[in-house]
């Protein structure tokens, strides 16, 4: 291969920075050696990658093709270094992590143990947020975000994902009767979320198509307490199964409309800035969530 990877970063930070000083600034290097850097590529590559201007430069139509080679390839090197890291050197320093209350208490909370024994250097902070965070905003080093991702500008990680089941108690049931067909819905204690509306979509086939928008009898934020109202006996309640899973082998909430319910999974993914001193870190706790969440 003729180009090497430092003319690739060369590259990439004089399109990312805006500016042949501003991409030596940050690579700690002179502005004379990131323009011969970018000459080099060029010449190698025999192609103008980018037009210089008097007050900016501009990508050509080839430079925007390979800046999206040179990034990957980049991104690639860069995600092999961290797994190396991750192996041969011991992680050390305060790790925050973002998550929903729910997945923190049943996802999380039972791997700690097992990610410190791994890692005994990494400092974990566990910070519970029922809504989507900004990451820098909540000085959050890693989030792990169920659903739907939104934010492009994140590194994300898949990890898992679970399925929805509509949910009650053997107490509610007994009181309220179990509901056999769909339509039955409207004379039961429906519990639902305040926020995200998406929520309180649940997933039923039902004469008028599939998906089934409810209104909550009685909503909350966390998916903790929605879980807490339904174990209560209070009425039935569409939760994801990380949420529920030892309450349902205890027979504590059993699934109802198992019929009608369609198979319907969050995606779970970590999700993360690129940043260069906490690498090892964020590699390590993602490889690990990745491996212990895995599905069978």
């Amino acid at each position: 291969m003729k180009t090497t990877l430092d003319e690739l970063l060369a590259f990439k930070t004089v399109v990312d920075t805006g500016s042949i000083s501003a991409a030596a600034e940050r690579l700690e290097q002179t502005s004379s050696g990131i323009s011969r850097a970018l000459s080099r590529l060029e010449q190698k590559l025999n192609t103008t990658l980018m037009r210089r201007t008097t007050r900016r430069l501009e990508l050509s139509e080839e430079g925007a093709l390979f800046l999206a080679r040179a990034r990957e390839i980049l991104q690639s090197v860069e995600a092999a270094e961290d797994e190396l890291a991750c192996r041969h050197l011991k992680p050390a320093g305060k790790l925050r992590v973002n998550a929903a209350s729910p997945f923190i208490l049943h996802v999380l909370v039972p791997l700690v143990n097992d990610f410190l024994a791994e890692y005994p250097d990494i400092e974990l902070e566990l910070h519970s947020s029922e809504n989507i965070v900004d990451l820098i905003e909540h000085r959050a080093d890693v989030a792990v975000r169920i659903g739907a991702l939104r934010d492009s500008t994140l590194h994300a990680r898949p990890l898992t994902s679970y399925r929805l089941r509509l949910l009650a108690s053997p107490a509610y049931l007994k009181k309220a009767g179990r509901p056999t067909k769909v339509s039955d819905l409207n004379r039961h204690t429906l519990l639902g979320f305040t926020q995200p509306e998406s929520l309180n979509t649940w997933p039923l086939r039902h004469p008028e198509g599939d998906g089934l928008g409810i209104t909550p009898d009685v909503a909350a934020s966390s998916g903790e307490t929605v879980r807490q109202l339904a174990l209560a006996g209070v009425g039935i309640a569409c939760i994801s199964d990380f949420v529920t899973e030892a309450d349902r082998a205890r027979g504590d909430l059993v699934q109802v409309l198992m019929r009608d319910t369609l198979e319907v999974r969050q995606p779970v993914n970590a999700v993360y800035y690129r940043n260069t001193e906490l690498a090892s870190r964020i590699r390590c706790f993602v490889d690990f969530l990745a491996l212990r969440l895995a599905p069978a």
